[in-house]
């Protein structure tokens, strides 16, 4: 029922936990499911195996231990989850992420940083908010 998810884009920041928490609050109160996503920088154009294949696993070993907290309060929860590991930038994705699998909503951490700062420094929340095919709530 992808019409029936929160997504929820985690950095292993403690905004994202807030994000987390407060997703699984909603996702409790309203019957949803959580799609948890998580956003790493692209792979590396090294040349040839096996450096390729090791910096890969690197890779995607850091975003399974990342994942491991935020999955723990979702678990805990009883709160019924899938997740996406995804390369690229991270705005991006989670817009695109949004779109394919009809999400309802999104609920993401922020700094906290003002219009300005986010204009100058790409924050990912200002580009998901404007971006975004579905309605986005930020905590903070």
């Amino acid at each position: 029922m992808a019409d029936r998810r929160i997504l929820v884009p985690v950095d292993g920041s403690s905004h994202s936990r807030r994000a987390v928490e407060y997703a699984v609050q909603m996702a409790r109160l309203m019957g949803r499911e959580i799609l948890l996503v998580h956003c790493h920088k692209p792979f590396p154009a090294l040349g040839g195996e096996p450096y390729y294949q090791k910096a890969v696993n690197k890779l995607l070993m850091g975003a399974d231990e990342l994942l491991t907290p935020f999955r723990e309060v979702i678990i805990q929860a009883e709160i019924t989850f899938e997740e996406r590991i995804l390369e690229g930038r991270p705005g991006a994705k989670i817009c695109d992420v949004a779109e394919i699998e009809k999400c309802e909503m999104i609920v993401m951490g922020s700094r906290g940083r003002t219009k300005l700062q986010g204009l100058l420094l790409g924050s990912v929340a200002n580009r998901v908010l404007h971006s975004s095919p579905c309605p986005v709530l930020i905590v903070k």
